[in-house]
């Protein structure tokens, strides 16, 4: 991985990280121009801070980075999540135009990229990024182990 494309990454597992100080699902992501190297949004989830079940951490990016360039369309934007993202996030960046996905962990059971949908596979999605999963894969998925499994305990 290239030293810009890691230091993008580190940047996402910073936010994930403050997510889970925060109560929040682990997920950390980080919208770049890819013109400019520039970051253009960082974000952990922020699901239970807004009630909104929609503040995945990439959502929150999308929507930042369309603000600030005042366009829909991120078509020279690269992302990097902690984790693949699900369905809705996976489609939300088919729409954006997002040029490259980076994300960390697989995600089996919600994930819309390589698992469940398979989102940029259906033939109803007009625009597929370039992808790279399984980045700094065992450190993603460790952040969300070790996140839910200290919830168990509390609970027990």
């Amino acid at each position: 991985m290239a030293e810009k494309t890691s230091s993008f990454f580190e940047a996402a597992q910073r936010q994930a990280e403050e997510a889970g100080k925060r109560g929040e699902v682990p997920v950390g992501a980080v919208l770049v121009d890819s013109r400019t190297n520039a970051p253009l949004a960082a974000f952990g989830n922020r699901i239970e801070e807004l009630s909104d079940p929609t503040a995945h951490a990439e959502l929150l990016c999308i929507r930042e980075g369309a603000s600030r360039l005042g366009n829909a369309r991120l078509s020279f934007c690269d992302l990097y999540v902690t984790l693949e993202p699900c369905a809705m996030c996976a489609s939300a960046i088919a729409f954006a135009r997002i040029r490259r996905l980076y994300f960390g962990a697989y995600d089996p059971k919600g994930g819309g990229v390589d698992h469940g949908p398979c989102i940029f596979e259906q033939p109803t999605c007009h625009h597929r990024p370039e992808v790279y999963g399984g980045i700094d894969e065992e450190r993603c998925k460790s952040l969300l182990t070790d996140f839910f499994a200290e919830r168990r305990e509390k609970k027990a």
